[in-house]
């Protein structure tokens, strides 16, 4: 299950469950879509995976499937530019 982590590892924006801005990793390393577009490329800084657009978890069942509390922030992650992740035909 994701965890649904509610900040920006990068610049600390609040990502709250509902987001529409959220963009995660398949390590669920999650960033703001400013973030991942503008700073990073659309690469993960911390694997080198694709950042892709966070699932919204429906209302109804964040009950029994809360999301994270745990903020990770990292802006010294953020600071260079990451290397593209390869891609295989």
């Amino acid at each position: 299950m994701l965890q649904l982590r509610p900040n920006c590892e990068c610049c600390n924006v609040d990502l709250p469950p509902a987001a529409t801005n959220a963009r995660i990793c398949s390590f669920e390393c999650t960033f703001c879509v400013d973030c991942a577009d503008t700073r990073l490329h659309g690469v993960c800084p911390n694997c080198g995976g694709e950042l892709v657009r966070r699932p919204v978890r429906p209302a109804g069942k964040l009950a029994n499937n809360p999301p994270s509390t745990e903020r990770i922030f990292k802006p010294q992650g953020c600071a260079t530019p990451p290397q593209p992740a390869a891609v295989t035909a």
